[in-house]
């Protein structure tokens, strides 16, 4: 990494931050084991797990003053717990404050409550209160508080850190007291500057607490205000360190010249453009002046094109493919999955059917011999465009000019593959697309060396779509449903989780399923397709679909993304409930690509969970797919929406792409100011900073180093 050592240098003061846990007083080789198991090997990392809550003891409300139907906050110890019997049996807990007496009820959760909350044990309880033979708080939300200083807990006015927890952790003493006990003294120890790295010219202008003041009041707030303002300046370092190493990664990007500098616009564009049969949106005419315009330039284009489902991004891509090979080059378009390499490649064949250019498209499941057949020709530049999956990864294969390498559903393929890729031309210009819509400051943290061209606007061609829920015993009207829509010359997709059955889950699957469906439509013609299918297999089944042989497609996710259907009007997707709101937002897509109404039904089998619940229901209120990806983060949380161990992305452990959404902009702006003024952090106010980051990124930066 130019401008960068290799090494990093221990933190300097009264305290030895690198320094193992293991030989903190109180943990030991055992203890450390355990933490190690959470990522907690160093004081540093100790320092930086921070708790998951606060008891705020200002607000407890003494039993004594509790009336019936207030809500309250109240902590106490348990002075008796059982079962009791009745026509339900319940759990009791009975605890006191020492002023007054409350009764805490389950009648779920029983064998838990009864195992944990025995006599002695103090808990935190939160819930509304009834009254039936006295006060009490039926399914209360409680915490079981093991304080260091007993005579301390009925005190108010104390902020009581609560942190993560789990089986081996309270075994190993490990909880929220021997947590407090162990960060306490360490605490104490840090110095002013022993661990502040930003400017002090950053930190005025954003109005930052010191590191120092954020760790100690993460731990140990006056106030439940001061922890949410010690866990934003944390927050801020998490967020702004991504910036910093995609600053530093687009830098090195764009001064870097590439060997292939596209020409204007000419003869072949203008030729393929009268061929389209509808005109670009304006939303495509203005991206595809930002890329040709990037593609014009010497230094290699790093851009993301966001679009929702149907949007068009794959003419846009086309475009830039075709002045690629206009100026003299070679294009590439990688996708995640066979069947979607299948479909482009018919669909280019298709649009550039009067065009005199050589089209290949390479997967895994072609024989030897048919691959090095192919990529002789890539290699001699016989090939204009290649389409393929992972197999385009092939060692000792090369391009004889990539001049761009267009990247199809980017989340699916990850950094470290997408820069095996750019290895296979000089420098190439990279245009990553994505189905998968992510509000622009969101993208920031994900697609942050990239430049981001957004699709914003709907072919006025696209037609409208209904989304519904059904459960298993509106199936007959379904498929009456089906075979109107049949009868009417549309067609219809049906998918399935699966392919075989699983006694696992107990899904249909989809051979079970076109078994039945070709009994149930006997007048119809049942096609079926699905990832086990050999390629030559797949492809006949698609074409007889497109070319509407084939009236219901019984298929498992392989139509996913990419599959284009006009006469498509309706999707029947099995066990919904199974799916991920993104998942089912893709495959509703398929349908709804020509004008006029199309409908999505989502079958229902067995009582959802809620989460699962909320899915669907987001699914059938919303089509926008910002919207969508939305509701996805906010359900699934940042680390599995984005996938960020695939991208090779840090995870964020404290900062949250939703809730901390407005510190994005100003981190990244400090970061990329930074990098434009000081690339190699070489400044003597800047060596800590250089230092934090080498401890945050040393071992992953190279994922960031495309191109």
């Amino acid at each position: 990494m130019a401008g960068f050592e290799d090494k990093t240098q221990s933190a300097g003061g009264t305290l030895d931050f690198a320094q193992p846990v293991q030989y903190l007083k109180g943990v030991g080789p055992k203890k450390a084991a355990v933490f190690a198991e959470i990522g907690v090997e160093t004081v540093l990392d100790l320092l930086y797990r921070l708790p998951r809550k606060y008891l705020d003891r200002s607000h407890i409300a003494p039993l004594n003053q509790l009336v019936p139907d207030m809500p309250a906050t109240v902590v106490g110890r348990v002075v008796s717990s059982g079962i009791l019997k009745g026509r339900k049996n319940r759990f009791e807990a009975v605890i006191s404050d020492g002023n007054g007496f409350l009764s805490l009820l389950w009648f779920s959760g029983i064998r838990w409550a009864k195992k944990n909350l025995h006599k002695g044990v103090t808990i935190s309880a939160s819930g509304r209160v009834g009254e039936y033979h006295g006060l009490q708080i039926v399914h209360p939300e409680y915490e079981i508080l093991e304080d260091e200083d007993d005579d301390d807990l009925m005190h108010t006015g104390r902020v009581i850190p609560v942190y993560p927890s789990g089986e081996e952790l309270r075994r190993s003493y490990l909880d929220s007291r021997g947590m407090r006990r162990l960060v306490k003294p360490l605490l104490d120890r840090i110095g002013p500057d022993d661990l502040e790295f930003l400017p002090e010219d950053v930190r005025e202008r954003l109005g930052l607490p010191t590191v120092e003041w954020a760790l100690k009041n993460a731990h140990f707030p006056e106030t439940v205000a001061d922890a949410d303002c010690a866990r934003r300046r944390l927050a801020f370092d998490e967020l702004f360190f991504l910036q910093l190493s995609l600053a530093y990664s687009q830098r090195g990007a764009k001064s870097q010249t590439k060997s292939h500098r596209c020409n204007k616009p000419g003869k072949l564009l203008r030729a393929f453009a009268e061929e389209l049969p509808f005109k670009l949106t304006n939303a495509q005419r203005r991206v595809t002046n930002e890329i040709t315009g990037d593609m014009q330039s010497s230094s290699p284009m790093y851009r993301l094109l966001q679009g929702d489902v149907g949007s068009g991004k794959t003419i846009v891509a086309l475009i830039a493919m075709l002045l690629t090979v206009e100026s003299g080059g070679q294009a590439a378009l990688m996708v995640p999955t066979e069947i979607l390499a299948e479909q482009h490649g018919r669909t280019l064949a298709k649009l550039l059917r009067t065009l005199s250019l050589k089209i290949a498209v390479i997967t895994g499941s072609l024989t030897p011999t048919e691959k090095d057949d192919i990529w002789a020709q890539v290699e001699s530049g016989e090939v204009q465009l290649v389409i393929g999956t992972h197999a385009l990864f092939s060692e000792g294969r090369h391009f004889a000019k990539l001049g761009l390498a267009v990247i199809d559903e980017q989340h699916r393929f990850g950094v470290s593959q997408r820069a095996q890729l750019l290895g296979k031309g000089r420098r190439p210009d990279v245009l990553v697309m994505t189905a998968t819509p992510i509000p622009r400051t969101l993208a920031l943290t994900l697609y942050g060396d990239l430049d981001i061209s957004v699709i914003d606007e709907m072919p006025p061609q696209k037609g409208t779509i209904q989304t519904v829920w059904r459960t298993e015993d509106a199936r007959e009207k379904m498929y009456e449903y089906i075979e109107q829509t049949t009868s009417r010359g549309r067609q219809v997709y049906v998918v399935y989780p699966l392919v075989d059955e699983s006694e696992k889950l107990d899904l249909k699957a989809a051979n079970a399923g076109f078994e039945e469906l070709r009994q149930r439509f006997a007048e119809r013609k049942v096609g079926l397709v699905h990832g086990r299918l050999k390629a030559a297999e797949r492809n006949a089944v698609m074409v007889e679909f497109f070319e509407k042989k084939i009236d219901i497609l019984v298929s498992t996710t392989v139509i996913e993304v990419g599959v284009d259907a006009p006469d498509a009007g309706v999707m029947v997707i099995e066990n919904a409930e199974r799916f991920g709101l993104s998942q089912l937002h893709q495959l509703r897509g398929r349908i709804g690509r020509g004008p006029g109404k199309s409908v999505c039904v989502l079958m229902i089998g067995g009582k959802p969970s809620e989460l699962a619940r909320e899915r669907i229901e987001a699914l059938c209120a919303h089509t926008d797919g910002f919207r969508i990806a939305e509701i996805d983060l906010e359900l699934r949380g940042p680390g599995e929406f984005f996938g960020t161990r695939q991208h090779g992305l840090p995870e964020l452990k404290i900062a949250h792409p939703i809730r901390d959404v407005a510190m994005i902009p100003p981190a990244r702006d400090e970061a990329f100011r930074l990098i434009e003024d000081d690339p190699g952090l070489q400044r003597k106010d800047h060596r800590k900073l250089r230092q934090e980051f080498l401890r945050r990124y040393g071992e992953r930066f190279n994922w960031f180093k495309i191109g």
